[in-house]
């Protein structure tokens, strides 16, 4: 008998898959498409098996539709940019590329060898000038229609190195990740911006068309980050400097003007300057403003991050109350977002009430919710936030209205008296991807003294980044400390002139690979709109959660500019997205840094490429955290020493009979059992495969087949050899999408001269895969009383039988008469009594 080895199985079948040329795909309108693709991998070290999982899952989706028949395009590809890379260089005294190129020779060699069904032909780097062109010619795009500007921007300097820091590179809650004894300072500098805000109501309203396909999570943490709010813009006039002011603020609850105890301003305010001078308070307070401003609170760190601030010794005055009111600075306003002003409300704010309680502002309420005992701003122990319920006192003529009614008339009322109106404003702001890096796209951008600044010419792209860089990450831009390519000539006069020496965001690269898979050689355009017409948009997208913002936002963005240029004709690029767990070892994801990795090709060499597939399949369902266990592993190893050792005892004796060619009516009970279970296990698995993507439970009920299949032996004793080829052909194909090497391999012991990968997925019988029992819910009157296993196509009569001797349904039928029965065959029994 026959070994298995999976090592020599798997590189047989990649070599001859490889060969045959099995997974390229191109548009052919006769054939329904299917685009499936994981999210493209930063080529960083080596692949571990937390990487694996997600690419399995795809390789599933992918060999099962092209086993329905469907023209799969299943592409690969690497994120090659970024500051690891340049990081690495400094530290190994390496070039990035090299350092990126050798990752990505190590990735592919991984991925090739499990086996995962890419079309090779069509995969790009970002980092080659035959990608980034493209990222220079639509930043072109941009910058002509409006979309790609220029303003000063708030970043991290680290004093020591002299450099713009990214944000992971600003460590323990402040110091610079390479001189941890220098904190961080926060300074502006000229930035360039993309704008995402002029597509902000588009990128809102389309989650409606996401709706079903995307995972309701995701949908909900871009609604947040786009962040509608509609709101009044409120001017407060400043009582005591002359010529300064009003202070504008934008509020979505102008309802609880009159609760509002201060005014805070943002310390990058233009305001704040103006306010202090001559200030009682101004030497004292420059100096608490300048620390504000070397520490920057992140948006997402307000709700938990330490409330500072200072008096500016100034007042502004509550233009519905005439009222008088501090105005204070503080760390948590952002100039960001709104107008970089707030009106304090600290018994219906929760950030106000921290920091009015901090530094002995008053709490006034003004809003009193229904049917409690009415709340006191001395002693409030929380803001008191909800706005649905309550009504409002201590406003003035506003007293008695609900808050929704208040927002109405007040939000009318500052409009008709010139100091206010309603507005909508959003969270989302605009791209900034300006960085002061090497390793990026160069931003195509010129500057000559006499044209100012001038776009690079579509001729002369790529801007080809400089061959042999200074790295230190010290100092100014690497590009800036780089004559060869700075100092260039002006395309518009002739004239000397300078290029740009920032790079762009990396995301930039990664908005619209995708597209690029489908024309990857495409040397005069970025694509053939008729190619994405036919394979866009992505049918399944599949990735982590924490892509569920940032990356595929800036997707979404860039898929409607494109539209807007005339490239694509869809509003969204992404049909289906889901988001699979991570793999834990010890309680946490695998990560190098934390010394728990399972490395990939390791695991490969010792196992077999289709066991880690089986294993990161079966042991958890794809959405959810899977523990690593070893044991677990060599499991599935076992598992597939069973079905190869049975395949091989059985495949001589059957290889030269027909599948399927007996007659049904000659069937003894051992056969008519065993066809049962295969058919009934095939119409779970379809099931899976299709609608749930349950995979690991669509492996557990192969592995039930497979036992099923050895307990029957003796198989040659009782069951004929036409009986035992369909059942073993129909475990080989159900495992074919999971186990894809093991399978051809099964599929050529079986006698086929073709490979499995021209084979069909395969179509139940239905007398076959009839359910012996199921069970059916029972109503009284229309409620459920009680769920009955019953046989498969039982009779109605034999059915309300075994219901009134039901001891959960009789007490319900117990002195009373069955007026109406109404029997759905397998699904329902509704009895009405009298």
């Amino acid at each position: 008998m026959a070994e298995y080895n999976p090592q020599s199985i798997e590189a047989k079948w990649q070599k001859r898959w490889e060969d045959a040329r099995v997974f390229e795909s191109d548009v052919d309108t006769a054939k329904q498409k299917y685009y499936v693709l994981e999210m493209l991998p930063y080529p960083s070290g080596t692949l571990h098996m937390g990487h694996m999982r997600n690419y399995a899952i795809g390789d599933v989706v992918a060999r099962v539709k092209r086993m329905r028949g469907f023209n799969v395009i299943h592409p690969m590809g690497w994120d090659a940019f970024g500051l690891p890379a340049e990081n690495a260089a400094i530290k190994n005294q390496t070039h990035p590329r090299e350092w990126t190129n050798k990752n990505i020779t190590e990735f592919q060699r991984t991925l090739r060898r499990f086996g995962f069904s890419y079309d090779w032909r069509r995969e790009i780097s970002t980092c080659e000038p035959e990608y980034y062109r493209w990222n220079q010619w639509f930043f072109l795009r941009m910058l002509e229609k409006g979309l790609a500007y220029k303003k000063k921007s708030r970043v991290n300097w680290c004093p020591k190195c002299c450099t713009v820091l990214a944000n992971e590179q600003v460590v323990n809650g402040g110091y610079c990740w390479r001189h941890e004894d220098t904190l961080v300072e926060v300074r502006e500098i000229e930035q360039w911006f993309l704008k995402t805000t002029a597509y902000a109501d588009q990128l809102l309203d389309d989650l409606k068309q996401l709706e079903g396909g995307w995972p309701d999570r995701v949908i909900t943490m871009q609604r947040n980050w786009i962040g509608k709010s509609q709101g009044a813009k409120v001017k407060f006039g400043v009582a005591d400097v002359a010529g300064v002011g009003p202070i504008e603020v934008f509020t979505t609850r102008i309802d609880t003007i009159y609760g509002a105890t201060a005014l805070i301003l943002a310390p990058n305010h233009p305001l704040v300057a103006k306010l202090l001078e001559g200030s009682p308070v101004r030497a004292q307070s420059e100096v608490t403003l300048a620390k504000l401003k070397k520490s920057s609170v992140k948006a997402e760190d307000i709700a938990t991050a330490e409330k500072e601030g200072f008096f500016t010794g100034r007042h502004a005055t509550n233009p519905f109350s005439g009222e008088g009111m501090p105005i204070w600075v503080g760390n948590f306003v952002l100039m960001e977002y709104g107008t970089g002003a707030i009106m304090a409300v600290p018994a219906h704010d929760e950030r106000d009430f921290e920091f009015c309680r901090k530094f002995g502002l008053p709490v006034r309420v003004v809003v009193q919710p229904d049917n409690v005992a009415p709340l006191d701003g001395a002693t409030l122990a929380e803001a008191f936030v909800e706005h649905q319920q309550g009504k409002l006192v201590n406003s003035g003529a506003y007293n008695g209205l609900s808050p929704d009614e208040a927002i109405a008339k007040m939000g009318g009322d500052a409009e008709a008296k010139g100091f206010g109106k309603r507005e909508t404003i959003f969270r989302l702001r605009d791209w900034g991807i300006s960085r002061q890096r090497y390793w990026g796209t160069p931003i195509p951008v010129i500057y000559c003294a006499k044209d100012g600044l001038v776009p690079v010419p579509d001729q002369d792209l790529p801007v080809l980044l400089p061959p042999n860089p200074k790295l230190t990450g010290e100092g100014e831009s690497p590009l800036a400390s780089t004559p060869e390519f700075v100092n260039t000539t002006c395309p518009k006069c002739g004239g000397p002139a300078r290029r740009e020496t920032d790079t762009m965001d990396t995301f930039v690269d990664s908005s619209w690979y995708f597209y690029r898979y489908c024309d990857p050689h495409n040397a005069t355009a970025p694509f053939d709109p008729a190619k994405i017409a036919y394979w866009f948009p992505i049918d399944q997208y599949i990735g982590g959660i924490t892509h569920a913002i940032l990356h595929l936002l800036y997707s979404r963005f860039w898929c409607k500019v494109m539209r807007d240029l005339g490239l694509v004709k869809h509003d969204e690029p992404i049909k289906r997205l889901f988001t699979q767990g991570m793999v834990l070892k010890g309680g946490t994801a695998m990560s190098k840094s934390k010394g728990n990795v399972v490395g990939a090709y390791e695991m490969a060499d010792k196992f077999g490429a289709d066991t880690g597939r089986l294993y990161t399949l079966f042991a958890a369902p794809p959405e959810k955290d899977l523990e690593w266990s070893e044991e677990s592993i060599e499991g599935a190893w076992r598992f597939l020493n069973r079905v190869f050792r049975l395949v091989d005892k059985h495949s001589e004796a059957i290889r030269g009979v027909s599948n399927g060619k007996y007659d049904a009516a000659s069937l003894n009970e051992k056969e008519k059992g065993l066809l049962r279970k295969a058919h009934q296990t095939l119409r779970r698995v379809t099931s899976d495969f299709e609608t749930r993507w349950h995979f690991n439970s669509a492996i557990a009920l192969v592995m039930e087949l497979t036992n099923e299949i050895y307990g029957a032996e003796p198989l040659e004793a009782s069951i004929r050899p036409e009986v035992r080829r369909e059942v073993l052909e129909l475990l080989t194909l159900m495992l074919a999408p999971m186990t894809p090497h093991l399978s051809e391999e099964l599929w050529e012991m079986l006698g086929h001269a073709d490979g499995l990968w021209k084979a069909s997925w395969p179509t139940h019988n239905g007398d076959f895969a009839r359910d012996d029992e199921v069970e059916i819910p029972v109503q009284v009157n229309g409620k459920v009383r009680g769920r009955l296993k019953i046989a498969a196509g039982a009779k109605e009569d034999a059915v309300v039988e075994i219901a009134q001797k039901d001891s959960a349904i009789s007490p319900h039928l117990n002195g009373k008469r069955v007026v109406k029965r109404i029997y759905v065959p397998d699904k329902l029994l509704n009895l009405v009594v009298a």
